[in-house]
């Protein structure tokens, strides 16, 4: 099946289903002699670990990382890096009753109609489980990013119709991992938490949106036309679960704006690229780095599960009701911010191996 690797010089191949014996992956192209902190790593993971996190799904893994190939002693070889995540909470019998029924808001029977077979347990390979594999090479790809200066951080900017009023440049990223919604804002993280529980309470679901902002890349970074920064940024995050939207800068705020009102005034440039008073491009212009901060947000839709019955569609295509099983998540967010930095390194070394390419 296509669709399975990510990135042109730091490539990662994903595999496995949510309900399989493992899910795992292999990374190539990362340079040798990094020395990688693997327990680093294990954090990443186990920040989007199911069971790890009270406002999340009741299923609990360990979601311990087995490494086969490509290390010594913790250094890389430059060898392609083999991992895999054994799954041992699965519980397939909550789907038994969904291999011949589609769930409203589901890839059930795109899946279907595409391949003519689907993993109707938890989703398979259309499952979120299948995201651990790209946090585990983001966590490489975010030490090689470090060693160079990069710094990537997200966090949760709305929940539902909460939004996060503080300026960004006044946030403690730090705090981001204190609170399990995932916001650094204390107050804000306060009033999403509550809304979360009160929401699940009722058997629903929320969505909301994921700010990332990247300090330290060179200017210079990204490709013309086709494989500009952002276009791959948006790629990256659209290809996440449950991602719906995207924008960078200031994104569809702009369309309201003057020319005069959008553009950035420059107020200074050297070593470290251009300096603007207001960044409203978010870090890109023309689809490449240029020394600011890259600043940009991933919308994600509310769970497709919720706990009420509700209406699918068998094989026949006559209406069912469905009652609904498993354990989900009643807001991804929480979950998915270690998958958006995941994604934002695996795009960002990439663009940086690809940029050492390009001049002398």
């Amino acid at each position: 099946m296509a669709g399975n690797v990510f990135g042109t010089i730091f490539r990662l191949i994903s595999y496995g289903e949510s309900h399989g014996p493992a899910v795992g992956g292999v990374v190539d192209g990362c340079p040798a002699g990094l020395h990688l902190d693997l327990d680093q790593v294990q954090v990443e993971v186990d920040r989007r670990r199911p069971g790890a996190n009270p406002l999340g799904t009741a299923r609990t893994e360990a979601d311990r990382i087995e490494w086969h190939s490509g290390l010594l002693d913790g250094v890389t070889l430059g060898t392609p890096i083999a991992f895999s995540v054994r799954n041992k909470d699965a519980r397939s019998s909550d789907y038994d009753a969904l291999k011949d029924v589609f769930r409203p808001g589901h890839a059930d029977l795109s899946w279907e109609q595409k391949f003519g077979i689907r993993d109707h347990r938890g989703g398979g390979r259309s499952s979120a489980r299948e995201t651990l594999a790209r946090v585990v090479a983001g966590g490489i790809a975010r030490q090689f990013l470090s060693n160079a200066g990069v710094r990537v951080d997200a966090f949760v900017t709305q929940v539902g119709d909460l939004r996060l009023d503080v300026d960004w440049d006044a946030l403690d990223t730090e705090r981001t991992w204190v609170d399990s919604v995932r916001c650094p804002d204390p107050a804000t993280a306060e009033r999403m938490t509550r809304l979360i529980e009160e929401v699940r309470a009722l058997g629903d679901t929320l969505g909301g949106t994921i700010g990332c902002r990247v300090m330290g890349i060179p200017p210079g970074c990204g490709e013309p036309v086709f494989d500009k920064l952002h276009a791959d940024l948006a790629k990256a995050m659209m290809s996440i679960n449950a991602a719906k939207g995207f924008q960078v800068g200031n994104g569809f705020a702009a369309a309201a704006l003057r020319g005069s009102q959008n553009n950035d005034a420059f107020v200074g440039q050297g070593k470290g690229g251009t300096r603007t008073r207001t960044n409203r491009s978010g870090g890109v212009l023309g689809g490449i780095s240029n020394g600011e901060a890259i600043e940009f947000e991933t919308a994600f839709k509310p769970v497709s599960t919720v706990m009420r019955d509700r209406e699918g569609v068998d094989r026949g295509g006559d209406a069912v009701m469905l009652k609904a099983k498993g354990r989900h998540d009643p807001c991804v967010l929480p979950r998915a911010v270690p998958i958006v930095e995941a994604m934002t390194c695996l795009v960002l070394a990439d663009h940086l191996l690809r940029q050492r390419t390009s001049k002398a």
